[in-house]
């Protein structure tokens, strides 16, 4: 496998941006009503995920990366639940293409943090 050379090239970071996309296609539908309350949330979480990750690639040490990914983990429980309220208000009948992606990013993220773990362990 080829080492990374910038967080562009990270699949996670890839589908996070790709997951940032989709809540802005999303949240383009949303009631004007809610663009102070919950599609500017919602949109800052999601691009909170990959920005997490793009800014924990360069930290010198383990424990900063970790630090950084964690708060995206933080981000990308957010966004969950942003995606419930969405189909909770009407907003979106099927957010099952979301929903998927999101998880998919959950366990890219998951594996990330593991994968530097035990780089301190071994």
């Amino acid at each position: 496998m080829n080492k990374s050379v910038s967080f562009e090239d990270l699949i996670v970071w890839k589908k996070a941006h790709q997951f940032v996309l989709k809540t802005y296609e999303l949240t383009k539908s949303f009631p004007k009503s809610e663009i102070y309350g919950l599609t500017n949330q919602y949109r800052r979480a999601s691009v909170s995920i990959p920005a997490n990750i793009a800014e924990g690639y360069k930290k010198k040490s383990s424990k900063d990366k970790l630090r950084f990914l964690n708060i995206a983990q933080g981000s990308l429980e957010e966004c969950r639940y942003y995606l419930i309220l969405t189909k909770d208000l009407n907003y979106k009948d099927d957010i099952s293409k979301e929903m998927d992606l999101l998880i998919e990013v959950s366990k890219l993220l998951n594996g990330y943090c593991k994968a530097i773990l035990n780089s301190i362990t071994s």
